[in-house]
């Protein structure tokens, strides 16, 4: 066979590898779920938006003010909560949802060393949209979902909140704490967003972390780049 006729298979069957490896990217890639707000943008800082969960028998009207007795206390995280995990590479954001979340929180207004929270969620729901995608994010060489099955956030510290609370007004909470994932704790801190409606406590915060704090290699290729860090995001709803 002639040399120039064996370069030229060659070079067709790297051409057809990278095809084949670039329609297996490509069909690996694509954001497929959108992160759903606990609190409304119309709530964030108005009590507008709240009208609704007001006309409720026995909860506060939009505006109203909320006391001490209404917030105080224990809560269960309600199954309405979810936690999202995204990943930003050089072409799109991927958010990961997972919906498998348990946990209980203590508030009091008096005293924020008083107040508590903690909470887990099943690694093993984990849901992109793709389920190759899923199964590869999940498996022993990554997240290793099987050995670990629960990633969990204990709070350390809360901020101050305020005194005075209205129905459906969102307030500032900062939340420092402990996120472990795949065995691991990395302390971290959450900016968040709290409000009262309809007899719930919602909490919408963020931070982020990077790969190599819970000893994972970033994900990124020659064909696409990932970014170190990645958000994660907690959309609690509480319930008493």
């Amino acid at each position: 066979m002639k040399k120039k006729t064996i370069v030229m298979i060659v070079a067709g069957v790297i051409i057809v590898g990278v095809i084949s490896g670039y329609t297996f990217l490509n069909k690996s890639m694509g954001n497929n779920v959108d992160i759903e707000s606990v609190i409304p943008a119309q709530e964030q800082g108005t009590a507008a938006g709240s009208a609704a969960a007001g006309n409720n028998a026995g909860t506060a009207a939009a505006g109203e003010a909320i006391t001490a007795e209404q917030l105080n206390g224990d809560w269960t995280i309600a199954d309405a909560s979810k936690v999202y995990w995204s990943v930003t590479t050089s072409q799109e954001t991927v958010n990961f949802v997972d919906d498998a979340v348990e946990g209980k929180w203590a508030v009091n207004l008096d005293d924020a060393t008083a107040m508590a929270g903690e909470g887990t969620v099943d690694m093993s729901v984990l849901d992109s949209g793709n389920a190759k995608r899923d199964e590869h994010v999940k498996a022993a060489d990554f997240l290793d979902a099987a050995a670990h099955p629960q990633s969990s956030f204990v709070v350390k510290s809360f901020s101050e909140l305020p005194a005075e609370w209205t129905e459906g007004t969102a307030v500032p909470v900062e939340m420092q704490g402990t996120l472990t994932v795949k065995g691991i704790e990395k302390d971290v801190t959450f900016q968040t967003q709290a409000a009262y409606s309809g007899g719930q406590l919602m909490l919408s915060g963020t931070t982020k972390v990077a790969f190599s704090d819970f000893g994972l290699t970033n994900p990124h290729n020659v064909v696409v780049e990932t970014e170190n860090e990645l958000e994660v995001r907690l959309e609690l709803v509480l319930s008493k």
